[in-house]
């Protein structure tokens, strides 16, 4: 199982070695490396310089500063379709890496649109559904909950309760972003809190899955901790550490 892809396709391509299925929750998508600012998408169109004063803005929560310079470096240029560009070359390595059996869900940089274009025949999209592997339920919910940072999939509060609801009662609950617990939510590396979603917490509490499995924090404060019945697991940051997280019954 992997999460927070950012563009490794390398490892990607060695992560399902010996499993009976490799399970994405997201993020494929590199747009910018927060550890190597010369890397992704942002410093391919204006410089690693540009990156480095991006970051800095970010991680200070400086948003509307950050906003503004990236008005500014993308004045006169075509964004949507620069984006997309970049965007569709990453996604043809990338799915091209995934093994046979594949299930996937979109992180909050991912644009949704694009997968069916790139996912082949065993390659599994789910986002607010259900799958039965190896004997056991899934459930799928992707993307993120609104932010500052305004990533391309990002929905409403009320919009990912729903697709929480959809899933129901599951043995594994497989999500992009964690359920909002603090110890889960904070990054130490960034210093700040990602959002986690109450419904997903609330979903834990009252269909009692076995694990609650999920990424989107990199530097997460704690990776592990139980919540009631529920083994809850941030998978890793795969973009870092190059090693899936292995599910076992």
């Amino acid at each position: 199982m992997v999460s927070d892809v950012h563009g490794n396709t390398k490892d990607l391509a060695r992560a399902g070695e010996g499993a009976d299925a490799l399970i994405c929750l997201g993020d494929l998508v590199l747009f910018l490396d927060y550890a190597d600012h010369s890397r992704g998408i942002f410093p391919d169109l204006f410089g690693e310089e540009n990156a480095d004063r991006l970051v800095e803005l970010r991680t200070a929560r400086r948003f509307h500063e950050a906003r503004e310079l990236g008005k500014q470096l993308w004045a006169g240029i075509d964004r949507g379709p620069a984006i997309e560009r970049a965007v569709r070359k990453q996604y043809a390595e990338l799915f091209a890496a995934f093994p046979t059996p594949t299930y996937a869900t979109y992180g909050n940089v991912d644009i949704p649109m694009l997968w069916s274009e790139y996912a082949a025949p065993g390659t599994t999209v789910l986002d607010g559904q259900r799958a039965e592997i190896g004997g056991r339920v899934f459930g799928f919910v992707g993307g993120g909950l609104r932010t500052p940072m305004r990533t391309p999939y990002e929905i409403s509060d009320e919009e990912y309760a729903a697709k929480i609801e959809a899933v129901g009662e599951v043995d594994v609950l497989c999500t992009h972003i964690p359920p909002e617990v603090p110890e889960l939510v904070y990054d130490t590396v960034a210093r700040r809190f990602e959002r986690g979603s109450r419904a997903l917490l609330a979903a834990i509490h009252k269909t009692r899955p076995r694990y609650a499995l999920f990424g989107h924090v990199h530097q997460p404060l704690t990776r592990r901790m139980r919540i009631g019945a529920t083994e809850c697991v941030n998978v890793g940051h795969f973009a870092g550490s190059g090693r899936p997280w292995s599910l076992e019954w």
